[in-house]
């Protein structure tokens, strides 16, 4: 049995000490009078209290909670060609990225999640938080930008937006690792060679560069903006003369390139791989010095049966209050009918 008391050694076992020595006390002398179960149930209520404070536990467990002490940043690529049917059976190369991105939020329980995308622009979708129903809601509306304001777009037009994010959470809370998960294709659509993907030392902790599409490549439909894109037509290509439908191919070496930045494994993704394996190489040790640190093998906590028991003492504290409140309120009426409706004082 091991102890991690949320308040300190020096306040806490006076304060346990004179708990039980009340309850002892109480006990031995009030329990024959009228009100001294009352009281015992108040010195139950605070040694109930007290005995959550210290947080006892056994060792044991999993230690998969430290991926509580995690903050993962998605930056997802959503121009037009992360549509191009190559992924699995024909599905756009998005869907997979969906799939990732919630199958590795469930690897990472209790973790703090945040989306950023990037097209010509690039937006923080979903600042840090450990919501998992916000992050499956904007992971499920992720559209590629509108094909009509597309203009070429760099593979690393996140760079100064992740940038912040990771600084501002670094400067919160540096002892959190910070896990990037780029998802992209690596198609470099801009007219010029991308900045290079280059952050400060110490920012990444772990992440890995997700790759989608084939070297065969897919078609990609038009986003028209509008709610309904099933029909919308193929993008089409007008150079070389002849138009034809547009094919996006993926660009591995970019993505490794991208990897090698940010200092994290480079991963090629098709339908139905596990993220479990991928995590592992992927975290780079962030997670697993965490557990080692804080939580080796794992705890068992045992603070919420005393909580529990102290909402139940306290519960049938609050009973009792209200029911002696019912006696009082009946007894006053009487009174002031014999003064004829006047309160005591009034008759005087």
């Amino acid at each position: 049995m091991t102890l991690q008391p949320i308040l300190p050694w020096w306040f806490l076992l006076p304060l346990t000490v004179a708990a039980l020595v009340f309850l002892g006390w109480r006990i031995h002398v009030e329990r024959r009078y009228p009100g001294g179960p009352g009281r015992i149930r108040r010195a139950l209520l605070v040694l109930f209290v007290l005995a959550a404070a210290l947080r006892p536990g056994i060792p044991g467990g999993s230690a998969q909670a430290a991926a509580a002490d995690l903050n993962v940043f998605f930056a997802v690529d959503t121009t037009s060609s992360m549509v191009a049917e190559d992924y699995g059976k024909a599905a756009p190369r998005l869907d997979g990225v969906r799939q990732d991105i919630m199958a590795i939020a469930g690897e990472l329980p209790g973790a703090r999640f945040s989306v950023i995308t990037f097209d010509t622009e690039a937006h923080v979708r979903m600042p840090l938080t450990t919501d998992t129903s916000a992050l499956e809601t904007i992971t499920a509306i992720l559209e590629p930008q509108v094909t009509a304001y597309a203009k070429g777009s760099s593979i690393t037009a996140a760079r100064e937006v992740l940038a912040e994010r990771l600084s501002a959470a670094r400067d919160s809370h540096s002892e959190r690792p910070r896990l990037v998960f780029y998802l992209g294709d690596g198609e470099q659509t801009s007219g010029k060679e991308p900045e290079p993907l280059t952050l400060d030392g110490g920012l990444v902790a772990g992440g890995a560069v997700l790759g989608y599409g084939t070297s065969g490549g897919g078609r990609m439909k038009e986003n028209t903006g509008l709610e309904s894109d099933d029909d919308a037509p193929y993008i089409r290509d007008h150079t070389g003369g002849a138009a034809r439908d547009a094919v996006s191919v993926i660009d591995e070496d970019r993505l490794r390139e991208v990897a090698a930045r940010l200092g994290v494994p480079y991963v090629h993704r098709s339908a139905g791989d596990p993220v479990s394996a991928m995590l592992q190489e992927a975290r780079a040790g962030a997670l697993e010095r965490t557990e080692q640190d804080d939580s080796p093998g794992g705890r068992i906590e045992f603070y919420w049966l005393f909580a529990a028991s102290a909402f139940v003492v306290g519960l049938a504290e609050l009973v009792g209050i209200i029911r002696q409140l019912r006696e009082v309120r009946p007894a006053a009426r009487p009174l002031r009918a014999a003064h004829g409706g006047q309160p005591k004082e009034a008759a005087r």
